[in-house]
C-alpha cells in the first residue's frame, strides 16, 4: 500500500467497513468483550462518553470501577459532578479506587454543575470527570466535548432514567439496562460500524474478589441530602476567564470539600 494512502488510513476520524476508528488514546474498560467493541479497545481517554440508564442501581459504576482505580493509581484526578447519590466509600477502596484523589462537587443548580463539569474536563491533573446532567443544548455539549479534547480528560455524562437528551458531539454513547442479574450494555454510537446486539457482562464474575457488602451497594449511598442555599454569587460559565487549569481544578475540588 501506498504510505501516504496508509497514513491516511490510520487517522482516528477515518475508518473502514465495520472497523473502528483507530483510538489513540484509550482507557481499558476491565471488560474483554467490552474493549473488543470500542475504537482503540477502550474508554476513549480525550473525548465524551454518553451513557443511558435504562434505570439506576443496576451496577452502572461497576462497569467504570476499573478504569477509575487504574487512573487514580497513575496519580490522576477523578471528579464527580453533582451524583444523585452519595459514593460509598467502602466500594470504591475494594475496587481499587484511591479516595484521596476522588473530589466529589455538589451543585445548587444545573448551571453551576455545567461549569465545574467544563473545568474539570479543561484541567491537566484531572484523568476523568463524571458529571449527571441533564443538558441537550447541543452548543454546550460540543463546548464539553472540546474541554475533554483539550484537557485529554476521559468525560463521561451520565444521563439519568427519563432523561431524553443525545449528545451528538460525544463520540461514543452507550445504554444500560438489566439482563437477568447482568449488565447489558448497548453501543448506540461508536466510531465504527454498528453492533447489532447488546454485549452482556457479569459485573458479580469480574468483582468475585471484592466484599460482598461492596458489591451490594454498587459504590453508591442513599440519596444526598439538599444542599443549604448560602449567597455565593453564580460563578462565570466561560471557561478562558478564570485562570490557569490548575487553579481551577483547585477551585472545583475545593467546593467539593467545602460541601
Amino acid at each position: 500500500m501506498n504510505p501516504a494512502l496508509a497514513a491516511l488510513l490510520c487517522h482516528p476520524a477515518i475508518w473502514r467497513g465495520g472497523d473502528c476508528a483507530p483510538e489513540p488514546v484509550a482507557l481499558p474498560t476491565g471488560f474483554a468483550a467490552l474493549d473488543a467493541a470500542l475504537p482503540g479497545g477502550g474508554w476513549p481517554g480525550n473525548a465524551l462518553t454518553e451513557v443511558l440508564l435504562a434505570r439506576e442501581g443496576i451496577g452502572e459504576m461497576c462497569l467504570a470501577l476499573p478504569a477509575l482505580a487504574r487512573l487514580t493509581r497513575a496519580g490522576r484526578q477523578v471528579a464527580w459532578i453533582a451524583p444523585p447519590h452519595r459514593p460509598y466509600a467502602p466500594a470504591l477502596a475494594a475496587a481499587g479506587v484511591d479516595l484521596s484523589r476522588l473530589a466529589l462537587v455538589r451543585c445548587r443548580d444545573a448551571r453551576e454543575a455545567l461549569w465545574a463539569f467544563e473545568q474539570a474536563l479543561r484541567a491537566p491533573e484531572c484523568g476523568t470527570a463524571f458529571a449527571w446532567l441533564a443538558e441537550h443544548d447541543e452548543r454546550v455539549l460540543r463546548r464539553l466535548a472540546l474541554a475533554a479534547r483539550e484537557g485529554r480528560t476521559w468525560g463521561v455524562l451520565w444521563r439519568r432514567p427519563g432523561v431524553t437528551a443525545r449528545a451528538m458531539a460525544a463520540p461514543l454513547r452507550l445504554g444500560l439496562e438489566a439482563h437477568d442479574g447482568r449488565l447489558a450494555v448497548s453501543v448506540l454510537k461508536r466510531r465504527g460500524g454498528e453492533l447489532a446486539q447488546p454485549l452482556v457482562l457479569d459485573l458479580a464474575a469480574r468483582w468475585s474478589t471484592a466484599p460482598a457488602e461492596a458489591l451490594a451497594r454498587l459504590a453508591f449511598a442513599p440519596r444526598l441530602p439538599p444542599r443549604p442555599q448560602d449567597p455565593r454569587p453564580a460563578p462565570r460559565s466561560s471557561a478562558g476567564r478564570d485562570g490557569a487549569p490548575a487553579a481551577r481544578f483547585a477551585r472545583v475540588r475545593h467546593a467539593g470539600a467545602a460541601n
